[in-house]
């Protein structure tokens, strides 16, 4: 059997040459720094949306059509809620005393549905008939008589 020295694996092997290390170049004072523009992070993920009912006066609504009306002048269009998202911002970033002045500076008003308007009220009010104590109070229904079902067959089963 022949064995390779160990000789022979050495010279087999490359030698390896250092690389002469640059200096890294450092910053001179005059240098300026370019900043990074500044990116807007888009959710990645979108948030759930609430679905609400309020009640609002007439003149605050109107308020509402004339601020899409002045939007679309300015040449952006917005929807309602996109108006009412962005007052809440607006609130969000007020200190608290001018927070409670502008909530101080909107009428309460009573929540819930609004009741039927006057002149239906009034037909309203006039087609129920009094109730009186001696109206009979309804019996008993009758039964409907419902058809059964026909019994389903059974199969015999052999005894084994």
């Amino acid at each position: 059997m022949v064995t390779k020295s160990k000789p022979a694996v050495a010279a087999k092997r490359k030698a390896v040459v250092a690389k002469p290390v640059r200096p890294v170049p450092t910053p001179s004072k005059r240098a300026k720094v370019v900043a990074a523009p500044i990116r807007v992070e888009t959710p990645k993920k979108r948030e759930k949306l609430v679905r609400d009912g309020f009640t609002i006066p007439k003149g605050e609504y109107a308020a509402l059509a004339d601020l899409k009306q002045r939007a679309a002048k300015l040449g952006q269009a917005a929807k309602k809620s996109e108006l009412l998202r962005a007052g809440i911002k607006l609130l969000t970033e007020l200190a608290d005393t001018r927070f409670v002045s502008a909530l101080l500076a909107v009428p309460t008003i009573k929540t819930g549905r609004p009741r039927v308007s006057e002149p239906l009220a009034a037909t309203a009010a006039a087609a129920p008939k009094p109730v009186s104590k001696t109206t009979p109070k309804p019996g008993p229904t009758k039964k409907v008589a419902t058809r059964k079902p026909a019994p389903r067959k059974v199969a015999a089963r052999k005894k084994t």
